[in-house]
This record gives C-alpha cells, structure tokens and sequence, in this order.
C-alpha cells in the first residue's frame, strides 16, 4: 500500500509491506506410476495367495493398484465361503534398478460386499446385569457417579453402629445420583408395582407382615421379602409390590375340635334274644 502526504518541503512517500499470507504453502502429490514388472507379477502374485491361503481358494484376478513408486498390489477374489465378498491382496515390489519383482506382503482384506462383523464394544459398555459369574472380578472406577467418598476416620467413643448405618468407616458410599438410580431401577423393574403379579396382589407389601424395610433413606421405598413360599423371598421389593403370599391375603381357619361322644349310661334299650343272634350271625356285635 502507497499513501502520499504533502508537506511544505515536499512529498512524503510511504509504502506499507503487504500483508503475509496465513496460509502454508501446499505441496503436490504425485501420482504413483504403475511399474510395468510390478504389474506383469501375476502369477508371482496368484502362487503367493494359493500358498497363504489354500490351494483352490484363490480365484480370478480382480485388478491391481499403484501404492508407491515400484510397489503394486494385486486383488485376487477369495473362494472360501467363510469369507463371502472378500479379496486376497499381494503387494509387490522392485528395487530401484532391480529386474527381480520380489513379495511384500499378502493379506485377506473385505471388499464392498464383504460379511463384517459387528462394531467392537468396549467390554464396560458390553457388560449386562447377572454377567459376572463366581471367580469374577469388576473393577469400579474411581470418579463412578454413583459412589461418593466415605470417612475412615472413626472415634472409638462414637456409636459404631450408626457410623456403619450412616457408612461411615467405608471407603465410599453410595452418592445421591447413585441411590436415585439404584431406586429407578428397582421401582421399573419386577420388584415394582408395574407387574402382573403386584396387579392382581390383594395387597400391597408394605402391609405384609413378611415385608422387612431396608435402613437409611431407602427404607421409605423399599423392603425385603422374607416369606419363604413367596416368588420374591430374599429379594428387594418396592412397598406397592405385591403377591399372592400376603400374609393378610387369606386366614387359614383354625382346627375344630370336636367334643367326645356322649354315652348315656343311665338309660338302656330292650332288644329280643332272637334279633341279637341275627346280628351277630351277620358279623355284628
């Protein structure tokens, strides 16, 4: 840029330098050149397959393609019916100024049509409730949101059965989100009130003298079923659960006891002689 001042003992000239350019400067890419010996190797290319493979799963061949300087790679298509769509690729070289095509490499590799298997999960994403079997090992993670740390510091003289209650002396316990999603998924799942069982129950569980409430903030909502006939024994329930095992849902009555006979020993009865000996002719007595 040129700008021009005037003054009154001449004209000033200032030239501004221009501006450098951001951006860099851009290189360009060769095409590779497909080498006439690479691309003539053929058979060199078809034998390597065969031995790498098996004999007579190798078919036609399906072109080839310059990866560099004397480098071609030849696409041969792939027989084995375990891998449908795919395609055996033999990479060839040459030295520069070397006559003799030598192997550099022969891989299967998946074509447009290939089978592929799935896209791999990491093993937390893949992992499912009831997954872990005995002798199992499951790693939690020091920032899990659903554990809060704990205190191990502990005052002999404090009560340690509400420190244990409360989870103190516990490295960690569960945080807020954790406790609001262990109760989601409790209260959605087959121990909720959304199931055909707790439906057609004739009363909830929290009025069933077998319902045990849990400790902490979690006793509001859920319990323990310790009925032994009831499909649930053992196993967390929400307090609108419900079963068929109610303890209210059916009083046995109680045994009836039946008085002894009465046998009048005051009266009698007059009975022939000859009617008795027909009874007793009869097998009675």
């Amino acid at each position: 840029m040129v700008r021009c001042h005037a003054h009154p003992w001449g004209t000033i000239v200032y030239v501004s330098p221009l501006p450098r350019s951001s951006a860099a400067p851009t290189r360009r890419t060769r095409t590779p050149v497909v080498d006439a010996a690479c691309a003539d190797a053929v058979d060199l290319a078809h034998a390597t397959a065969e031995e790498t493979a098996w004999p007579g799963k190798v078919g036609e061949h399906q072109g080839l393609q310059a990866d560099g300087d004397r480098v071609v790679t030849h696409f041969f298509a792939c027989l084995d019916p375990a891998y449908n769509g795919w395609r055996w690729a033999v990479t060839v070289a040459r030295a520069s100024r070397a006559k003799a095509v030598t192997v550099s490499e022969c891989v299967l590799m998946p074509g447009e049509a290939a089978v592929m298997p799935p896209q791999w999960v990491p093993w937390i994403d893949r992992l499912r409730p009831g997954d872990l079997g005995p002798g199992d090992l499951l790693p939690t993670a020091v920032d899990d949101a659903r554990l809060a740390p704990g205190f191990t510091q502990v005052d002999d003289s404090t009560d340690r059965q509400m420190l244990w209650e409360l989870g103190l002396g516990r490295a960690r316990v569960l945080s807020a989100e954790g406790r609001d999603e262990v109760a989601t998924r409790w209260y959605e799942g087959t121990a909720g009130p959304r199931t055909p069982i707790a439906a057609s129950a004739p009363a909830p569980c929290s009025t069933c003298g077998f319902f045990v409430p849990l400790a902490g903030s979690l006793r509001q909502l859920f319990g323990v079923c310790s009925n032994e006939y009831a499909p649930d024994d053992g196993k967390v329930v929400a307090v609108d659960h419900g079963c068929g095992a109610h303890s209210e849902a059916v009083v046995a009555p109680s045994a009836v006891d039946y008085a002894p006979p009465i046998v009048d020993e005051l009266g009698y009865d007059v009975v022939a002689a000859g009617a008795m000996a027909d009874e007793e002719a009869l097998g009675h007595s």
